[in-house]
C-alpha cells in the first residue's frame, strides 16, 4: 500500500493498478469507520423471531393469521392497483402517445410509470378522501369494527368502478357464468365487477389512443408523399417526420392536452 503513490501515469497498466490501490484504501477506510460506529453505538438493534410452535390458545393464533393475511395483501398490492384504479387507462394512453410520436424510448418507462402513479393518485383522490373519512379514521379511532371498516371501504370503490364500467361488459360475464342478472348495481359482486372494469378500461384507453394517433398519422402520410414526389424513396419517412411531430406537439402544449383529456375522461372530473 505504501508504494501506491510512486507509479507513473505514463504507463497504462500502472495507472490502473494505482486506481485499484486507491479503491482498496477507500474500502478499508469505510470498513474501519463502520467498525468504529458499531462499537460506539449505544442503542441495541431490534431482532425478529419466528416461532412455529403449536398453541392451544386461539388468541395466540388469530394475530398470526392476520399477519399472514396482511403480508398476502401487500404482495398483491400491485395487482390491486392495476385492477381497481385508474392506473391502467392512464399508463396505456401515455404509452400510445410515445408510440405515436415515434420517439421510441422517450420518455423512458420510469417516467411514464411515475407520471401514471401521480395521475392515479390525483384522479382517485375523491375516493381516497371518502375511504379515509368513513373507514380508515373511524377504524383507527376504534369507533367501528374491522368488518364495518371493510364494508365502508368497498362502497366508494364500487361506486367508482361502476361509473367507469360499461353495462355490456358486466352483462358479458353474467352471460358467461349463466348467473341471474342483478336487480341493482349494488348487487354486482366484485368477482364480476373487477374483470368488467378492466375490459372497460382497456376499451376506453384504446379509443383514446386511436384519436391520439390520427394527427401524427396524417403528418407521416404527408411527409411520405413529399419524399415520394422528390424521389427520395430510400429515406425513411419517420426520420423526417419526427421533428415536425415534436414541434407540433410542443406548440399545442401536447402534454397538458393529453393529461387534461385523460383526467376528464373519468366521470369524477368529466
Amino acid at each position: 500500500m505504501k508504494n501506491c503513490g510512486t507509479f507513473r501515469s505514463s504507463d497504462r497498466n500502472t495507472r490502473w493498478l494505482a486506481k485499484g490501490c486507491g479503491i482498496a484504501l477507500l474500502i478499508l477506510a469505510a470498513i474501519g469507520i463502520g467498525a468504529e460506529l458499531a462499537r460506539a453505538a449505544d442503542a441495541s438493534l431490534p431482532s425478529l423471531n419466528i416461532n412455529l410452535a403449536q398453541k392451544d390458545d386461539p388468541d395466540g393464533v388469530v394475530p398470526a393469521i392476520k399477519i399472514v393475511a396482511l403480508m398476502t395483501v401487500l404482495s398483491v398490492a400491485p395487482a390491486i392497483l392495476l385492477m381497481m384504479t385508474s392506473f391502467t387507462r392512464i399508463l396505456i394512453v401515455l404509452s400510445f402517445v410515445r408510440q405515436a410520436l415515434g420517439t421510441m424510448s422517450m420518455p423512458p418507462n420510469q417516467v411514464l410509470v411515475g407520471l401514471s402513479l401521480f395521475l392515479t393518485a390525483f384522479t382517485m383522490s375523491p375516493v381516497i378522501d371518502i375511504l379515509s373519512e368513513r373507514a380508515v379514521t373511524p377504524y383507527l379511532a376504534k369507533a367501528i369494527t374491522q368488518e364495518q371498516a371493510l364494508g365502508e371501504a368497498s362502497n366508494p370503490i364500487r361506486k367508482f368502478m361502476l361509473a367507469e364500467t360499461r353495462e355490456s361488459d358486466i352483462g358479458l360475464f353474467y352471460a358467461i357464468s349463466k348467473k341471474e342478472q342483478p336487480k341493482s348495481a349494488k348487487d354486482v359482486p366484485f368477482t364480476v365487477l373487477i374483470p368488467a372494469f378492466m375490459i372497460s378500461e382497456l376499451k376506453t384507453a384504446f379509443q383514446i389512443g386511436f384519436l391520439i394517433y390520427i394527427p401524427f398519422l396524417v403528418i407521416d402520410m404527408v411527409i411520405s408523399a413529399i419524399l415520394m414526389a422528390l424521389g427520395m424513396m430510400m429515406l425513411p419517412p419517420t426520420i423526417v417526420s419526427l421533428p415536425f411531430k415534436l414541434v407540433l406537439f410542443v406548440l399545442v402544449d401536447g402534454w397538458a392536452l393529453i393529461v387534461g383529456s385523460i383526467v376528464k375522461s373519468f366521470h369524477t372530473y368529466g
